[in-house]
């Protein structure tokens, strides 16, 4: 239980790291940082590797730029939308 915890912690911190590098916020604010930095992670990691530090079983820099790509893809598609309506 608390290894899960650790890791939606870890998960919002590279979530919120990657939106500052991309200087886009997220829809759902926290949440939203927790499931970019979740499956940025994931991402990362199956494209790069695990290499690097890891901390709470995440590799993370490959976690750092999978999120970074999530979050690009999701703010574009999201103002996509936005530009729609």
């Amino acid at each position: 239980m608390l290894h899960m915890i650790w890791v939606l912690i870890i998960g919002a911190v590279i979530g919120v790291i990657a939106g500052a590098i991309t200087s886009r916020d997220m829809p759902l604010g926290w949440i939203g940082n927790i499931i970019a930095g979740l499956v940025g992670s994931w991402l990362g990691e199956s494209l790069l590797g695990s290499w690097g530090p890891h901390i709470a079983d995440m590799a993370i820099f490959p976690s750092i730029l999978g999120a970074i790509v999530l979050v690009l893809i999701v703010s574009f598609l999201f103002g996509l939308r936005k530009k729609k309506t």
